[in-house]
């Protein structure tokens, strides 16, 4: 029996921790501090045997360092070519990453950095595939692009579009309410949005996370996941004519989209 579970840290990261209740073995994504990590898995009883990285920022990596030294966990596996240098296993998009009964598919997701990547499992837990996605696709929004070009974010999001819609997203960030209000700020009359803040509201109202969240909604409400949608790409054209930026293309209407959002 496989389950999946949020360890916060920081002011709103997530750890996910992938646990394996028969084996008692657990897999964790993104270990920014070790402390929470280190918290959870003494008072669940779970072994450390596997770390997945999806990018090199301080957030996703600063706790694995004493995390190798309390578990020594087996693998510690982190994208090719990346300013990370701490793992064991470093992988490319195609490779595939293997624990338990999962075969996880590594994705080349660069955007917010260069060296993203996530991970796609299509054998279900708890009834969905499962993506770990890091910094690349959040509920409603998406990663800053402090790397890579519009271009490259469009593609990576794309490839993320493309997977079956009852996949559930297990993105790194609370920041569902404040990319709510963004969207609904571009698109207030977009009726899925409106439902969704309410819930999301209702949750963190009583601390609960809003995500993992179903990527089959995300398309249909979040807008860096439309820009081939005409309400975006009229909003984002006449944003873009404000701005002064071209809006001509997919790329062009993300990037107006994530021009509103990073000035907002």
């Amino acid at each position: 029996m496989l389950s999946i579970t949020p360890i916060p840290a920081f002011s709103d990261n997530y750890i996910w921790c992938l646990a394996d209740a028969d084996s008692g073995k657990a897999l964790v994504v993104d270990p920014g501090q070790a402390a929470p990590v280190v918290d959870y898995l003494e008072r669940q009883g779970l072994e450390l045997d596997t770390i997945l990285v999806t990018h090199h920022h301080p957030d996703h990596t600063g706790g694995i360092a004493e995390l190798r030294e309390r578990y020594q966990p087996k693998r510690i596996v982190a994208p090719a070519d990346s300013p990370f240098t701490g793992g064991t296993d470093t992988v490319h998009a195609g490779d595939e990453v293997v624990w338990q009964n999962l075969t996880f598919d590594v994705l080349a997701t660069p955007g917010h950095t260069l060296d993203h990547i996530a991970y796609f499992s299509d054998t279900e837990v708890s009834g969905h595939p499962v993506l770990f996605c890091g910094d690349t696709l959040f509920a409603c929004g998406c990663g800053r692009l402090f790397e890579g070009t519009p271009g490259q974010m469009v593609e990576s999001l794309a490839g993320l579009r493309s997977l079956p819609d009852n996949t559930l997203v297990y993105c790194a960030h609370e920041y569902t309410l404040a990319n709510l209000r963004f969207a609904r700020d571009w698109l207030p009359d977009d009726p899925a949005l409106s439902a969704f803040e309410e819930h999301c509201q209702v949750l963190r109202d009583d601390n609960k996370p809003t995500v993992p969240v179903v990527l089959g909604d995300e398309k249909q409400r979040n807008p860096f996941l439309r820009w081939d949608d005409p309400a975006v790409i009229r909003v984002a054209t006449e944003y873009g004519h404000e701005q002064g930026l071209v809006t001509d293309s997919d790329s062009g209407v993300f990037a107006a989209v994530r021009h509103g959002k990073d000035h907002f």
